[in-house]
């Protein structure tokens, strides 16, 4: 495992836990989008479907049971616990409308036409689009806490520095994989405009509407 790889996990432990910190402190989900929580739910339950069939390594199994069990934790904590601080109002996305063309890219856009490898291709193009739901909720509201804003983050320089991992495994392993390099490609470029804010505005980030 090269240090991108390392650093890119980091960060997306980081915004999962600055996400469910941010719930637990404030006994509030205001701000957060309850739908991306459930598709990023579904990326990891879906991808680490492996679990049941195969071992890499204690730190593989042991990172796939975190990322699993924080995203079960979180939508818990929107939908039942915190439930009457949920914004619904807001995040009206329509997640069918990723669910269901991701669902059947990844039937026919695929390395292997076996359950688990479907199953793994649906949760990485689905993650590439699964904080659309978040983006659009702070587009509707005109702002984002200073917590969701880090969120954000994090999540977007977990993508950035995967990139240079596919990157360096291209060269210096021979590792090329087109469908999770096109994918994180999309992702990033998602955060593109939120990066630049994060950094132009600060800590208080306001977008226009």
């Amino acid at each position: 495992m090269n240090i991108f790889r390392l650093t890119g996990d980091l960060s997306h432990l980081a915004a999962i836990i600055i996400l469910l910190l941010k719930i637990w402190k404030t006994r509030s989900c205001a701000g957060i989008s309850g739908k991306s929580q459930i598709l990023f739910a579904l990326v990891f339950t879906s991808r680490y479907l492996d679990l049941l069939t195969s071992f890499i390594s204690l730190y593989n199994s042991t990172m796939k049971v975190i990322y699993i069990a924080c995203a079960y934790a979180t939508v818990y904590l929107i939908y039942v616990k915190f439930k009457a601080t949920y914004d619904g109002n807001h995040d009206t996305f329509r997640v069918e409308f990723l669910v269901v063309p991701v669902g059947g890219l990844a039937f026919l856009v695929n390395h292997d036409f076996s359950l688990l490898e479907i199953m793994w291709t649906f949760s990485i193009y689905l993650e590439s689009v699964s904080i659309l739901p978040q983006l659009f909720m702070i587009s509707k509201t005109g702002e984002a806490e200073t917590i969701t804003t880090h969120y954000l983050f994090f999540l977007g320089l977990y993508r950035a520095l995967y990139l240079i991992n596919w990157i360096w495994r291209f060269y210096f392993e021979g590792f090329f994989d087109m469908i999770a390099i096109v994918a994180g490609v999309v992702q990033t470029i998602l955060y593109c405009d939120f990066f630049y804010l994060y950094v132009t505005k600060g800590k208080k980030l306001v977008f226009q509407t």
